[in-house]
Formats: structure tokens, C-alpha cells, sequence
């Protein structure tokens, strides 16, 4: 079977991505693309400034874009990807929702709303089942699934490997590609010889939405975990791939050949997008790195490494490609994801 797909927002940076991973997907066809008022009724390749590395798909380039409405997307579109700008998708997300399509979100509004699934397959499956909660409280015939912040996609998979050993304190410290910011988003006059060490509202995300996606449902409730966490944010300049450092405090002993044996054997989900294995391990204590490991699965796997015993418990460093695992890709799963539970 064949899903039709869109693109909400399908201009920017994260839409691109997403039209890169779509295109050639076997399982999804590319049916409508969507932008602001003033790229509607244009071509893709007119409307889009495309900055991707790879060319512009060959039958993406000349479809014509639509506006960001429901009234203007075909009715037999089942599946909807939105790389839209939170304040963008606080509003719109919804009125797709009512109009009854299903919503796969990379935009940060509503990802700690109690009723809406935030979701890593490989971590929280389950919780994608959170939206038979959200229909019968909102009264939508469609639905709208989120995937988190691209940092705390990059540690999360890394904790839930830990989970057996009681996780209680995590301490993170990341260092974030311009490319998270979006291609406008850091100006060269910033970040060459320069590290930004704020990055407005990255830290709250890590912390709140890591204890969401470890949390459990028990089919009516979605309880967060009570692992503590605080983190520090920074940009560096780097193209693509998040890198960063963790201290882990557990309630049971942990040592370095377990944490290492516990991710290398955390499992993949058999979902097309998804990497096996999904956490990368490296003995060295150089790697990862952003250059040399963010395409690792295909820019869907974590890569572990750097790992040591401390006073603050375990630490090691993690990565992730933030665009394609981070936002694009991690949409696209959650797409397979509600492709395989039955929800379109």
C-alpha cells in the first residue's frame, strides 16, 4: 500500500529534508506541498530556494506549492508531514486535524500537551496509542503526533538503553550545529571563531521533554519519568550533527562495559527509517564526532562514545545528524509508525 503525503511548510530547511527523505520512500507518495501565502501558486522549484546538497527531485520540482490550509489540500492526502514554524503550527496543526487528516509534527508547539503523543519509535512506541485519548478529548477525526527537540533526540535513546540501572540525575552539555537554527537562523559574524553559549529555550526542551518521552502510558494516562535533568545549551560551529555530554547518576552500580554493552544491544524497531543498530558504539574516547559520524545510518543513527567512570557518575559524549534524526527523519518514522499501528 501506498500512503499520499504532504508537506506542510515545505520551503524552509526542515521541509527540504523532508522532501529528500520522501521522494524516493517506497511506501510514501508525494501529493501536496504547502508554504506561505506569498510561494502559493508557484512551482516548488520557483518558491524554494533549494540549498540541499543533493538536486531538487526531478517530479517534485514542477509541482505547484498550495497555501497552508485545509481547504487547500486535496481530501485524499492521508498523511501529513509539518515542518512548520511553531507559531506557524500552534494554529494551523490543528485546523488540519479538525478537517480530519493526520499530522506528523517536527514544530515544538504542543509536544508537553498531556493529550498529544512526543515520540521515538526505538524508545516510546506505545505512546503513539495516546491518540485514542486525543480524539475522544478533542473530537478530531484526524490526529497529530510530535517528535522532540533534535538535542533531545540525540541523548534520550542513549538513556532509555540505561533505563534497567535506575536512571535518577543526568547532567547534559550540548554542542549544536548552526544548521538547528535554521539557514538564516546564525549569522557567519556570530558563530566563525565563536561559540554561542545560549540558545533561547533549547535547555527547558531537553529537561521537559526527555522525562515525557521516558514516561509510561498506561493506556489512559501518560505519566513522566522522574529522572532529573539539567542542560546546558551552546552553538558551535559545526554544519550538521549535535554533539554531547552526559552525566548519568544511577540508582544501581554502572560501569563503563555496561552502559557500552546496554546501548550496542539497545534495539532497533522494524520500521523502514529506523537503523540497526540504533545507537552506534565507539571504544575510543575521540569519537563520535560531527564530521566523521553524523551520517551513520543513513543520519538516523546515535553514535556513543568517550565513555568513563566519574564522581558524577557515568560519562560520555553522543550525536546525532539534527536535521535528518533530529527533525526530517524522525518525523518520517513517526510516519511509518502510524502507517504500522493502523492510525490513517
Amino acid at each position: 500500500m501506498v500512503v499520499r503525503v504532504g508537506v506542510l511548510g515545505a520551503t524552509g530547511a526542515v521541509g527540504q529534508r523532508l522532501i529528500e527523505l520522501l521522494d524516493p520512500h517506497p511506501e510514501f507518495e508525494l501529493a501536496a506541498l504547502t508554504a506561505s501565502e506569498s510561494s502559493a501558486g508557484k512551482t516548488y522549484r520557483e518558491a524554494a530556494k533549494w540549498r540541499a546538497e543533493s538536486p531538487i527531485p526531478a517530479d517534485v520540482a514542477d509541482v505547484t506549492v498550495t497555501e497552508t490550509d485545509p481547504g487547500a489540500v486535496a481530501n485524499d492526502v492521508d498523511l501529513l508531514f509539518s515542518s512548520l514554524p511553531s507559531s506557524v503550527g500552534a494554529a494551523v496543526e490543528p485546523a488540519f486535524c479538525e478537517a480530519g487528516y493526520v499530522v506528523s509534527s517536527n514544530s515544538s508547539n504542543e509536544r508537553m500537551a498531556p493529550d498529544v503523543p512526543l515520540v521515538i519509535p526505538e524508545v516510546n512506541a506505545e505512546h503513539v496509542d495516546l491518540l485514542e485519548v486525543q480524539r475522544d478529548e478533542r473530537g478530531w477525526d484526524g490526529a497529530l503526533v510530535k517528535n522532540p527537540n533534535c538535542s533531545t533526540i540525540t541523548f534520550v535513546p542513549t538513556l532509555a538503553a540505561l533505563e534497567a540501572f535506575g536512571i535518577e540525575r543526568v547532567h547534559v552539555a550540548t554542542l549544536q550545529a548552526v544548521s538547528g537554527a535554521g539557514y538564516d537562523g546564525v549569522t557567519s559574524m556570530e558563530i566563525i571563531d565563536n561559540a554561542l553559549p545560549h540558545i533561547g529555550g533549547e535547555a527547558e526542551k531537553l529537561e521537559t521533554e526527555s522525562r515525557k518521552l521516558l514516561g509510561t502510558f498506561d493506556g489512559a494516562t501518560l505519566d513522566h519519568h522522574d529522572v532529573e535533568v539539567a542542560a546546558s545549551c551552546n552553538r558551535i560551529p559545526t554544519l550538521d550533527g549535535h554533539l554531547e555530554n552526559v552525566w548519568v547518576e544511577t540508582a544501581t552500580d554502572l560501569d563503563v562495559e555496561q552502559a557500552k554493552t546496554a546501548m550496542a544491544e539497545y534495539p532497533s524497531i522494524g520500521l523502514r527509517s529506523s537503523p540497526d543498530p540504533l545507537i552506534e558504539v565507539f571504544d575510543e574516547p575521540d569519537r563520535p564526532q560531527p564530521r566523521l559520524d553524523r551520517d551513520l545510518g543513513d543520519g538516523m543513527a546515535v553514535s556513543a562514545g568517550g565513555f568513563r567512570e566519574s564522581r558524577f557518575g557515568l560519562q560520555y559524549n553522543c550525536l546525532a545528524h539534527n536535521t535528518i534524526r533530529g527533525a526530517a527523519g524522525a518525523s518520517v518514522l513517526n510516519g511509518e509508525l502510524l502507517v504500522e499501528n493502523g492510525y490513517l
